[in-house]
């Protein structure tokens, strides 16, 4: 009988018969083959030409060098300052028509920028004009270096929240605002830094430790802390508790219902009654989005001439004040680098870059799809990176794109970035001009305004489609909300991506392994528990090993094989019926990686079966793996000539030729 011989390429020309191997499933079926397609060692690298692949497909994927193959020079230098600013790549093609189109989006945004702004600035603890500069220098930046079309930069709920609370754990921003206020722009800076440094170092991959899962938890969960804070502007209350857990922010909101103003409650739920009204017409008639978008200035106007006109500051109604005029002051010299509060701003940065990142890329990449074009994850993480550092130092705090001003953005029509620009320029003629305008703005139009911005973050559908799909998806989901809405913001988020990594850590460790079967009539194998028309052939076991194979599954695979042969035995001796297990084949075409371990482990398997004078038998090993094996297998004892195979199908008809005592030709 002829084998295959493993790493022969020229038997592969010795025979051009028909390349179907017939392989018949059932206890008393014949097993024939007339093909035999020898398993091929992949070519040879060297470990520098294998290392520098890999390096290459974990930190260059995308391949940015491609472009500059081929060309001149000249040309290399004006392609990579494009890729560096990509405002040069579509700038010099930019029209009036472009133009017309981008100043009505960067206007409508302003609209909606100006009042969320103030507003984003209240939630994290900060003067409300800090809201405001944030929306001014930033978006310039993203306009230079973002490659965003429709992203719109500036301050976000979420972000927001998360600075706010977590430095008030340590500084009071009543007691001492000025340290606030510094540590605050500190913590944009290391956000920035950290930001900026992913997209340099190409290390993107590490945000995507926030899985769906845990980022539809987590905003549900902030959606409704960020809300329930609200409850302090809408209803009056003075004495607000400084923890943002859901029952200490009920506590305190009940316990101080002497506090409750009429007048505040009357004005604050009219004006959150009209935003909802306006946001759920934008939703069913996207047309109108201008209406949803329009509203927060229009309920800012009226607010403010409201309590002006009935002087209802003296009843009540609490007001922002006076904010001061002008454009943002330098404040490089407020940044605190001190030891007593390095680790908090650190910290601080560390998760409030990572929230405002996954967020601002999400969102460029979905308007992306949208209107299908490409969005550079590592460009954007510069772009985000450098406009949170450069904005440390003209005082403004945390910033990135937002999903609602982007929507706005998208519906207004905007072409480029330069509505991003259109915004800046109306937010520096609003700091010129109009700040005394907003002394009267009342502070119950601000919680009205966040409380409709964060309603959208509860996302009710996608959280059912997850638990359709993935019922251990929905638990860390579960874990996200509650850990945010039961114990703080960070909590609930640094559990939810722990149990995220925990899962992954449980695939890794606990490789699904499944028993294949032929399905009649063909040459396929298959899972037995899946294709129950499938059939076990006689003599054979044969398993699908569904993942890389190393250290840390190496021995759960060694128990569960052996666990597999003590099962087959036991149902074949109950059977009677006779001839035993002879060959255990395993099936590899997914195992992509092996390390040592691995190895060891066919050799710990190879002697366990010869005690049971059983052979063991490999399936399409791929490049990886079978280079591996190779210089492992010394003396011979995994990759012998006849026990490795291209297809199940082929190892099932030869090997069972050979017990039949018939002949097999090898091409």
């Amino acid at each position: 009988m002829s084998k295959s011989k493993m790493g022969d390429p020229d038997n592969s020309n010795n025979n051009n018969s028909n390349s179907n191997s017939n392989a018949r499933s059932g206890p008393a079926a014949e097993h024939c083959v007339d093909i035999v397609h020898p398993v091929v060692p992949p070519p040879h690298r060297s470990g520098l030409q294998r290392l520098g692949n890999r390096l290459k497909e974990t930190f260059f994927p995308d391949d940015p060098l491609r472009q500059f193959k081929g060309q001149s020079p000249a040309r290399k230098w004006v392609i990579g300052a494009q890729y560096i600013f990509p405002i040069l790549e579509w700038g010099p093609h930019y029209n009036l028509r472009l133009f017309k189109s981008d100043v009505v989006a960067g206007l409508t945004i302003a609209s909606l920028a100006i009042p969320q702004g103030i507003s984003y600035a209240k939630l994290a603890n900060l003067p409300p004009i800090v809201g405001l500069y944030s929306s001014f220098v930033p978006p310039l930046v993203y306009a230079v270096l973002g490659s965003s079309r429709d992203l719109a930069v500036g301050p976000v709920s979420i972000a927001s929240l998360i600075l706010g609370s977590m430095l008030r754990q340590e500084v009071s921003p009543l007691k001492d605002p000025i340290l606030f206020l510094q540590l605050a722009f500190t913590s944009t800076f290391f956000a920035g830094l950290f930001q900026a440094s992913l997209g340099f170092l190409r290390l993107g991959f590490i945000i995507d430790f926030l899985s769906k899962a845990t980022l539809i938890g987590f905003m549900a969960g902030a959606a409704i802390i960020v809300s329930l804070q609200q409850l302090k502007g809408l209803l009056g209350i003075t004495h607000f508790t400084k923890q943002m857990g859901l029952l200490p922010v009920l506590t305190s909101v009940f316990h101080h219902t002497h506090e409750w103003s009429w007048q505040t409650i009357l004005m604050g739920f009219c004006f959150l009654l009209f935003l909802l009204i306006t946001r759920h017409i934008s939703i069913r008639k996207p047309k109108l989005f201008w209406i949803s978008a329009g509203a927060p200035l229009v309920s800012v106007i009226l607010s403010t001439i409201l309590v002006f006109a009935f002087k209802a500051d003296a009843h009540g109604i609490s007001t922002i004040g006076k904010l001061p005029q002008g454009l943002n002051p330098p404040s490089w010299n407020m940044l605190r680098f001190q030891h007593s509060h390095l680790p908090l701003v650190i910290k601080t940065g560390l998760v409030t870059g990572i929230i405002s990142l996954t967020e601002g890329i999400a969102v460029g990449r979905t308007f992306a799809a949208i209107k299908d074009y490409r969005v550079d994850g590592n460009k954007e993480m510069i772009a985000i990176g450098l406009m949170n550092v450069l904005g440390s130092f003209t005082s403004c705090y945390v910033t990135t794109g937002a999903f609602s001003r982007s929507a706005v953005n998208h519906n207004a029509g905007a072409k480029t970035a330069v509505s991003n620009i259109i915004m800046s320029v109306t937010i520096m003629v609003t700091l010129l001009f109009l700040m005394p305008l907003f002394q009267y703005t009342p502070n119950l139009v601000l919680a009205a305004i966040i409380v409709t911005a964060v309603i959208g973050l509860i996302d009710v559908p996608s959280a059912y489609a997850i638990w359709k799909v993935d019922k251990f998806d929905f638990v860390v989901m579960l874990c996200a909300f509650f850990g945010v809405i039961l114990i703080s913001v960070q909590h609930g988020l640094a559990i939810a991506v722990g149990i995220s990594i925990f899962k992954i850590i449980l695939q890794i460790t606990r490789p699904k392994t499944v028993m294949l079967g032929n399905i009649p009539g063909t040459d396929i194998y298959r899972n037995l528990h899946h294709y129950k028309d499938a059939m076990s052939v006689r003599g054979f076991l044969m398993l699908g090993i569904e993942a890389p194979i190393n250290f840390a599954n190496a021995t759960y695979l060694n128990e569960r094989i052996l666990r597999w042969i003590e099962e087959y035995e036991a149902e074949d001796d109950v059977k009677k019926e006779g001839g035993g297990l002879q060959f255990v084949v395993l099936e590899l075409s997914a195992v992509s990686g092996i390390d040592t371990s691995g190895v060891l482990l066919f050799k710990d398997l190879r002697r366990a079966l010869e005690k049971k004078d059983v052979e063991l038998v490999l399936v399409n090993p791929l490049g990886e793996v079978l280079e591996k094996l190779q210089k492992a297998d010394e003396n011979g004892e995994i990759l012998r000539p006849n026990n490795v195979y291209l297809t199940v199908g082929e190892a099932v008809a030869s090997l069972s030729a050979t017990m039949k005592g018939q002949c097999s030709t090898t091409i």
